[in-house]
C-alpha cells in the first residue's frame, strides 16, 4: 500500500537534508565520513530540487527516477553500515538511515498522477 504521496514525500526529502547535515556537524566523526554526510545530503538537496514533483523547483528527473535513486542509496547506506562502517555511532546512524529510506521508498506512490503539481 502506497501511503506516502508524492508532496509528503517532498517534505521529507527536505527532511532528510536537514537531517544529514544535522548529523555531519553534530557527530565528532572522523573529517572524511562528516564530509561524506554532508555532501550525501547536498546531492539529496539536488535530486530533490531537479525532480519532477511538488517540492522540486525545476522539474527535470521524473519521479519513478527519483524513486529509483532512493532505493540504490537505501540499500547502499544498510551495506555501508554493515561491512564499512568501524565506528558505533557512524553504524547505527547509516542502518537507521537506509532502513527509513528504504521505508519510505516502499510506501511512496511514484507513479502518481500528482508527481507533476
Amino acid at each position: 500500500m502506497k501511503v506516502i504521496s508524492p508532496k509528503f514525500h517532498a517534505i521529507l526529502d527536505y527532511l532528510v537534508v536537514v537531517s544529514l547535515w544535522a548529523v555531519a556537524g553534530l557527530y565528532s566523526w572522523d573529517s572524511s565520513l562528516s564530509t561524506f554526510t554532508f555532501v550525501l545530503g547536498g546531492i539529496h538537496l539536488a535530486l530533490t530540487l531537479l525532480t519532477r514533483f511538488p517540492g522540486g523547483m525545476f522539474k527535470i528527473i521524473p519521479l519513478p527516477i527519483h524513486g529509483y535513486i532512493e532505493l540504490v542509496v537505501g540499500i547502499l547506506a544498510v551495506a555501508a553500515a554493515l561491512f564499512y562502517l568501524e565506528d558505533e555511532l557512524a553504524r547505527n546512524f547509516y542502518l537507521g538511515f537506509g532502513i527509513v529510506v528504504l521505508l519510505v521508498w516502499f510506501l511512496t506512490d511514484y507513479q502518481s498522477s500528482a508527481a507533476t503539481s
